[in-house]
């Protein structure tokens, strides 16, 4: 059982692409300067002084996410991402959680689909500030994998695993990965025999050739000055493994060439659950493209806006078939989905499916209207501000605008993008990425027919 300590040591915080608890650091407005430059390890480092609080969230980012797990091993980067933080040189799990919890830090890390890292939130008052990175400095670049630990965590993820697979969300979403991603990474799963093949030999060599120092990206956001940072960003790197990555280890395949790869189709899964979980799309975009903008206020429009969506209209107050309908892009290192999704009792499955099918389809071929471009992009400028409102979101934008290689200026030319994409742009981009042939349903528990 945790201690009341250990209780502040949050981990798989990365894994459930979650944040930390909100602290309001920086006034939401456009001007948001960050600076980068190159640690003497070779990391990119990303940096955002925020005075209004004394506290600091630094994250460091490696392109170790779960696209890297070799084939039979899956599981294998999320588990070197949960093993990190559990013994380092001289520091057993408990000295660690208790280290943390001492200066009222907070440390997590783990790995998402493309990348992988830790994450930490402390304050900026001495001792506390140098005792918590100098942990975390410990943590990541003298990391001592157990066997007994790792038997223990795959353990607990075998048993998560076979309770999750009992859900008919988790098996739409497993359905739908690998129809829209066949041998492809995104569409590859973790399972009981592959979690059972992980090795520690393998978490030790997975961690010395994908958590590179010079292949890193150091975030900042805080109270600490420039100088602070750069003495920062050297320091946690330095010690790190050096090595080289063949190609761009985070993707780079863009929707034409992924939708060719994978097939149109309906998917039926039985299952005895109350209601039916249905989920629609394909292979969209990735990180960075040029039409992002005119996908995000499309989507707004079809089912991204909630209750004034063209979804949620035709669902559920027209016909009273959902409580919810949702759309949303996905982007990714390779070209991220595109998802549409609805429960539904298991007798409305048919109209359901037909009718998120048949907005879909109208929206490929019409588009928006002017009305609704005009009130989805008040909207979408109106809400911009709960985007950057705190630490924990801030760090989250700046550290995928360094992995990503985006321009500094994003946050700052975000609503001047939004303010650009007109009624032709928006209908044009999304009957360019969503091709109808291509479409995947994957319905789980009640039946078409």
């Amino acid at each position: 059982m945790l201690s009341s300590k250990n209780k502040v040591f949050i981990r798989g915080l990365f894994a459930a692409g979650a944040t930390a608890a909100t602290v309001f650091a920086t006034p939401a407005s456009a001007a948001l300067p960050i600076e980068s430059w190159t640690a003497a390890s070779g990391a990119k480092v990303m940096f955002m002084r925020a005075e209004a609080l004394p506290m600091l969230d630094v994250r460091v980012d490696f392109p170790a996410g779960s696209r890297a797990d070799p084939a039979g091993k899956e599981g294998l980067a999320g588990a070197t991402g949960d093993m990190i933080g559990r013994g380092a040189e001289g520091l057993s799990e408990n000295d660690i959680a208790d280290g943390f919890a001492d200066t009222g830090a907070q440390f997590s890390g783990g790995a998402s689909s493309d990348s992988a890292g830790v994450q930490l939130r402390t304050l900026t008052s001495e001792p506390e500030f140098s005792k918590a990175l100098a942990l975390m400095k410990t943590v990541l670049q003298k990391p001592v994998f157990s066997a007994d630990i790792l038997a223990r965590e795959n353990a607990r993820s075998v048993a998560a695993l076979k309770e999750s697979l009992t859900k008919p969300a988790t098996l739409a979403d497993r359905a739908f990965a690998s129809a829209l991603y066949p041998n492809h990474p995104y569409g590859t799963h973790v399972s009981e025999t592959s979690l059972n093949a992980i090795s520690l030999t393998d978490v030790q060599q997975f961690y010395k050739t994908r958590y590179l120092g010079n292949k890193a990206v150091v975030s900042m956001v805080g109270n600490i000055t420039r100088a602070q940072a750069e003495t920062l960003a050297n320091e946690l790197t330095a010690g790190l493994p050096k090595g080289e990555l063949e190609g761009n280890p985070l993707g780079g395949a863009d929707f034409p060439a992924l939708q060719a790869a994978m097939k149109g189709q309906t998917i039926q899964i039985d299952h005895p659950a109350a209601q039916s979980h249905i989920v629609m799309g394909l292979p969209a975009m990735r990180r960075g493209a040029p039409d992002y903008f005119d996908l995000l206020v499309a989507n707004h429009i079809l089912g991204g806006g909630g209750f004034v969506s063209r979804l949620m209209d035709e669902i559920r107050e027209k016909r009273g078939l959902a409580y919810s309908a949702y759309s949303y892009f996905m982007p990714a290192g390779d070209a991220g989905p595109f998802q549409a999704g609805v429960q539904t009792k298991k007798e409305s499955t048919a109209e359901a499916v037909s009718i998120m099918r048949k907005t879909v389809l109208e929206f490929i071929e019409k588009g928006p209207t002017q009305a609704e471009l005009n009130a989805a992009k008040q909207n979408l400028i109106g809400g911009f501000p709960l985007r950057i409102d705190s630490n924990s979101k801030l760090i989250g934008n700046i550290s995928m605008m360094g992995l990503h290689d985006m321009p500094l200026n994003y946050l700052d030319t975000w609503t001047a993008e939004i303010n650009k994409v007109t009624v032709q742009s928006a209908r044009e981009a999304f009957a360019k990425h969503v091709n109808p042939d291509k479409l995947v349903t994957v319905v789980v528990g009640g039946k078409l027919e």
